[in-house]
């Protein structure tokens, strides 16, 4: 466990602009229930995203846009229940903020209010300040995301990596500088190139969390269900997997049916 933190017994946003300012890595993952958050947590993780990922790993749809914010809300009230120390932040689903900024503060206090959560996390730059600032001047924390934005996709019409022509990194350039200005306390970099990620992360002072965006940045994000190999069908150059549950899972099940069948389970030891 790094220095800075290894005496904190709650990780803040102030905790991560501390560990940025001291050069020590912030490692952030996904959850969805209480079950993974509670062993994820119990890890150490600094951060717990409840991401709209959920769409994808939990609830089997194509792309992010379908879930809810009454479905996030859900999930992200199961991840609170199952963590002790970690800052936990919560994706606002499509269509929650894009609209105007009343409905994007809205959005944002229904999951503060019923979750507990500790920050919100939005996707997009200039064309959301309003919305951020709005939302930031109630008191409420929140991280940007910028390069590939999932709920963007129909936008870009691909997953490919984002702001390898100028016009789009100087995009990304400005829009890093006006969610910090705004006030957010980090941002998640997806999906670009390294050596820009290095750039931006040294250009600003609160923390950049990439995916798909190489060393430079101050910390790493990956979706749970595909580092611990759950998730079979995603295998990006950028994923590192750490088991193979998928696997695993699918022989101990098969073990169980045939004990079952055998008769072998239960034995006497395990029957009253």
């Amino acid at each position: 466990m790094s220095a800075a933190i290894k005496e904190v017994k709650k990780i803040t946003t102030n905790t991560l602009q501390r560990m940025k300012a001291n050069g020590e890595k912030i490692a952030m993952l996904t959850a969805y229930d209480f079950s993974f958050a509670k062993i994820i947590d119990g890890a150490d993780v600094d951060v717990i995203l409840v991401g709209d990922s959920a769409s994808n790993v939990m609830a089997g749809h194509e792309t992010t846009l379908p879930i809810t914010l009454e479905q996030m809300i859900y999930h992200a009230s199961s991840v609170m229940r199952g963590i002790n120390r970690c800052l936990v932040v919560v994706d606002l689903p499509f269509g929650s903020y894009q609209s105007n900024s009343e409905i994007a503060l809205a959005s944002a206090i229904r999951i503060m209010k019923e979750t507990g959560a500790h920050a919100i996390k939005l996707e997009g730059g200039e064309e959301i300040l309003d919305s951020v600032k709005r939302i930031i001047s109630a008191g409420i924390p929140v991280m940007g995301h910028l390069g590939l934005t999932p709920q963007s996709i129909y936008k870009f019409g691909t997953y490919n990596v984002r702001a390898k022509e100028e016009d789009e990194a100087n995009k990304l350039r400005n829009d890093t500088k006006l969610l910090q200005e705004a006030g957010c306390f980090a941002v998640v970099l997806e999906k670009i190139p390294a050596q820009l990620a290095k750039e931006v992360t040294e250009s600003i002072s609160i923390p950049t969390i990439g995916i798909g965006a190489g060393k430079h940045c101050d910390g790493q994000v990956l979706v749970m269900h595909d580092m611990l190999g759950i998730n079979t069908e995603f295998k990006p150059r950028f994923l590192r997997q750490y088991l193979d549950l998928y696997e695993q899972s699918g022989k101990a099940v098969r073990k169980y049916i045939d004990d079952v069948k055998t008769g072998s389970f239960p034995n006497d030891n395990e029957s009253y």
